[in-house]
């Protein structure tokens, strides 16, 4: 059994994979065979009806599907938003029909969530290996300003052609990079998570993430160059990575303290140059963050921590609730969510002492696993720059300070325990702040 079959067996919405040159030529074949007898409609943008819709369109009246009028949304401004959800709702619910999404993330989650909606499933056929959220559960989508995620399943099929990736513009393979290497400090973040007692490693899903990610990752000037055996590892990886997250039904498997950075600039509406920056090009620099903090950490002496000295430092709820408050003043959104996911991952200083005591003791062998697990600091930035994406914070619209504050809303951003976490529970936050944004430091703020 091959990675996709076994990956396949665990998932809990995907259950047939094409990927491959020339595979949407067999979208049909797969629609027949997870839908029978129904009625398929396209749902595309301009650009995506032109790359694989027709194709997509072609397939389906060969094999004589029955088709409804397809929906190709013609709006330079379309985006994952509300709206969109309204508009393709309207479209599909007085119809009896399965939507195939054909497109990448914006398609991919706005058809997702609206079938979710009405309760049916869906295929999608992608044109760009732009991220993860493919083969994931739930749907990104901004309501009211606030981008949120929706809990809605996944794919029921899913069919992409790595050489029409291939010709997709270089920012969305670029942005699809970004989320993938991301998985590289997201899985030392587990581990921290694992020896703390704060969330156990699933072998099923690691393995299904981090088996072949390196070499998916090994070569983004190719990626930036349109090379098609790249682009469809690169695909790969993304898709594996969304699998993962069905099988242990949370995105853990491919989510760490990188996301919680875009996390928190979703709920600003960070854009830059007129443009929303896309989700992979937020995480992309959140992950030479997450990979800063891990080498800060891979510096100290952990084995000899003096774990009373932090446990009594360490706030009571109260004085941490008082804290958060001062930390996002001004910031209602922040606020809320800071005060309800911190509470989720609050414990108290013997709970605080249990979580350092094993640390400590899993520490040297820790220590060795962290540093064989991520990928140096400066080589992450040098593949984002081969493979086009974005390597400084500037480049997506943050400045270094900026950059700085987000570093301090990041303990508070999400329940999921990670490497900011140590970080803060060791008192180290100002050290780490000073070594990154100080005199010297890689993104120096000048005074």
């Amino acid at each position: 059994m091959n990675k996709i079959e076994s990956a396949l067996q665990r998932t809990r919405d995907t259950k047939a994979l094409f990927i491959g040159k020339g595979v949407v030529a067999r979208t049909a074949e797969m629609f027949n065979k997870l839908f029978p007898g129904k009625t398929a409609v396209i749902i595309a943008d301009t650009n995506t009806w032109e790359v694989a819709g027709k194709a997509v369109e072609a397939s389906l009246q060969e094999a004589g599907v029955p088709m409804a009028e397809k929906l190709v949304i013609d709006d330079p401004e379309l985006y994952a938003e509300w709206r969109f959800i309204e508009m393709i709702e309207d479209f599909l619910k007085d119809r009896d029909v399965i939507a195939i999404a054909v497109g990448s993330g914006v398609i991919n989650d706005l058809t997702k969530l609206v079938s979710g909606r009405l309760g049916r499933k869906y295929m999608c056929v992608g044109t760009a290996v732009s991220m993860d959220g493919y083969t994931a559960y739930g749907a990104s989508i901004t309501k009211d300003g606030n981008k949120e995620t929706y809990d809605c399943p996944a794919p029921y099929g899913f069919v992409m052609d790595p050489e029409i990736a291939a010709e997709a513009p270089k920012e969305l393979a670029a942005s699809g990079y970004a989320d993938l290497i991301a998985k590289i400090p997201a899985a030392a973040d587990w581990m921290l998570a694992d020896v703390t007692g704060n969330e156990k490693i699933d072998d099923f899903s690691w393995h299904l993430v981090q088996d072949g990610l390196k070499e998916a990752l090994s070569a983004p000037a190719e990626v930036h160059a349109g090379d098609i055996a790249y682009t469809e590892k690169l695909g790969e990886g993304l898709l594996m990575s969304g699998f993962a997250m069905q099988a242990l039904l949370s995105s853990r498997p491919a989510s760490g303290t990188e996301h919680q950075f875009s996390h928190c600039w979703d709920m600003e509406n960070l854009c830059f140059e007129g443009k929303h920056v896309s989700h992979g090009f937020k995480v992309g620099i959140g992950t030479l963050a997450s990979t800063a903090s891990l080498e800060f950490l891979l510096e100290k002496d952990i084995e000899n921590l003096d774990v009373e000295a932090c446990v009594e430092a360490w706030k009571s709820w109260e004085e941490q609730e008082k804290e958060i408050r001062e930390v996002f003043a001004g910031k209602p959104g922040h606020l809320a969510r800071g005060l309800k996911e911190t509470k989720g991952k609050y414990v108290d200083k013997d709970g605080l002492r249990a979580q350092l005591e094993a640390l400590k003791a899993a520490w040297p062998e820790l220590r060795g696993k962290i540093r064989e697990q991520i990928i140096p600091f400066s080589e992450v930035r040098r593949n984002l720059e081969l493979v086009g994406a974005p390597y400084e914070p500037e480049m997506i619209g943050v400045d270094r300070k900026r950059f700085r504050k987000t570093f301090s809303y990041i303990p508070y951003m999400r329940s999921r325990f990670t490497n900011i976490d140590v970080v803060y529970r060791l008192g180290l936050m100002p050290e780490l702040l000073e070594r990154l944004f100080g005199k010297g430091g890689v993104w120096e703020i000048a005074e």
